[in-house]
């Protein structure tokens, strides 16, 4: 019998070749990047957006109960001149007692929410405080609301600014993002609290990526942008859509003025360095044994209540003076050096107290004071140039910004924002840069890395 032959045997090796193949791609490392990065925003995004609504409704209570506050300063200034000496003496004791309150319930619960809190969020920012965000944003609140409303020269963006952060804190507080996540989110609400406090969210979008955070990451930008929106739409929606201080310019100003703008930028520069250095000398001052931080309140509180008994117009974050110079009002030149030197030594001995509230607002008022002055001199000097003193006004507002706090672009788009008028970006730009470069050629640092940098110095015993 022949045998059959046996079937061959498959070669496993030949089966396996021509088995499909199934194998991943290799992602590029940019790749990998971007998909981390769509991940994290798509994670962050509902944080974002509460951390907006939050701040903004934060940013609303407080305008609310500051607009009551002066109202009831106004009210309380006109029946207290009806008494005489009486009442001269009833508002010396009330505004004695409001900035000890105010200063003290900081120092004793909440060192860290003096001032206008940005350098605490930059230490924090950078590693070097930590953020007892719930007490913070009490203080913070309470001792604002009672300081400004008695009639200190402070703004009331440096409270919304530092609460923002600490809400921002707080939503962090879960970890599923660890801390880069956490500061992220407290410089979102840090640009959304300015954003709140001027209706302006451009603003406070440039105020993180310019100052409190030193890189532009995407996931920064998109967390800020989104918080800054989600905040001003708040705000818009309750209080309304009127810019801060609204300007009548229907043209862009004559190139004429830009060789005399230049001058006004170089003085916005110097003048920056002076306030910097000035409010460094006072924050020195206070803490001299001599002094103590007691008797200075006493102090301030009786020059408050003096100031307020004489010139009421010039208490407060001066927001009204300003709008009145962005509204046209002329003033005399003595009147306008009168001011400013009210106004200077005003804010400078209110920051020194130690009590919550921000300086913005205040160095806008005097920047307008400047600029105005400076455009009577270069109208009388110069009478060939198109009479523009209005713009004068505003552009120093933006310079004297960038002079104290070096953040040019802030300065200008806050100012835009503000005036709702963008027809001056031209001298804006010109202005801010020149006082940018004479207050870094003066090698003075800017003021919220000084007080920073004295805060740092202070806790290590130096």
């Amino acid at each position: 019998m022949k045998r059959k032959p046996k079937p061959s045997q498959p070669n496993n090796s030949v089966q396996q070749e021509r088995k499909p193949q199934t194998t991943t791609p290799i992602q590029s490392e940019e790749q990998v990047r971007f998909n981390a990065r769509n991940r994290q925003r798509k994670q962050l995004l509902p944080k974002a957006v509460a951390l907006g609504v939050l701040s903004g409704l934060l940013a609303v209570a407080f305008r609310y109960c500051l607009d009551l506050g002066e109202e009831w300063r106004g009210e309380w200034l006109r029946v207290a001149h009806h008494y005489k000496e009486l009442g001269l003496a009833a508002v010396l004791l009330v505004s004695v007692l409001a900035t000890l309150f105010a200063a003290w319930i900081v120092a004793r619960f909440a060192p860290e929410a003096s001032g206008s809190g940005i350098p605490h969020l930059k230490a924090v920012l950078q590693g070097h405080r930590q953020f007892h965000w719930l007490r913070v944003l009490v203080v913070k609140f309470i001792s604002g609301l009672v300081a400004i409303s008695t009639g200190l020269a402070l703004g009331r963006e440096g409270p919304t600014v530092q609460m923002g952060g600490a809400v921002g804190h707080a939503l962090g507080q879960d970890n599923t993002g660890g801390e880069g996540e956490k500061r992220i989110l407290v410089a979102a609400g840090g640009g959304a609290g300015l954003a709140a406090a001027f209706n302006a969210p451009l603003s406070g979008l440039m105020f993180v990526l310019e100052e409190l955070q030193e890189n532009c990451a995407t996931v920064v930008f998109f967390v800020a942008a989104l918080a800054c929106l989600a905040a001003d739409m708040i705000c818009r929606q309750l209080l309304g859509q009127s810019p801060i201080f609204p300007l009548a310019i229907s043209k862009a100003p004559s190139l004429y003025l830009l060789p005399v703008i230049i001058p006004l930028g170089a003085v916005c520069g110097v003048v920056g360095v002076i306030f910097n250095q000035s409010l460094l000398f006072g924050q020195r001052l206070v803490s001299l044994p001599m002094v103590g931080r007691f008797g200075y309140w006493v102090f301030w509180g009786l020059v408050i209540g003096l100031v307020g008994w004489w010139r009421p117009e010039m208490l407060g974050g001066g927001q009204h003076l300003a709008k009145h110079i962005i509204a046209g009002q002329t003033l005399p030149q003595t009147t306008i050096v009168m001011f400013f030197v009210v106004r200077f030594f005003l804010t400078i001995g209110s920051y020194s107290s130690g009590v919550a509230g921000g300086i913005f607002a205040p160095v806008l008022v005097l920047g307008a004071l400047l600029g105005l002055g400076m455009g009577e001199l270069a109208m009388q000097w110069f009478p060939q140039i198109p009479d523009d003193k209005l713009s004068f006004a505003v552009v120093g507002m933006a310079a004297l910004f960038t002079g104290v706090v070096r953040a040019p672009l802030t300065g200008m788009v806050l100012v835009i924002e503000m005036t709702a008028n963008y027809e001056l970006v031209l001298p804006l730009f010109l202005a801010c840069f020149v006082a940018l470069t004479v207050a870094d050629g003066l090698h003075n640092l800017p003021i919220y890395e000084a007080l920073l940098e004295r805060d740092l110095m202070r806790s290590k015993g130096k």
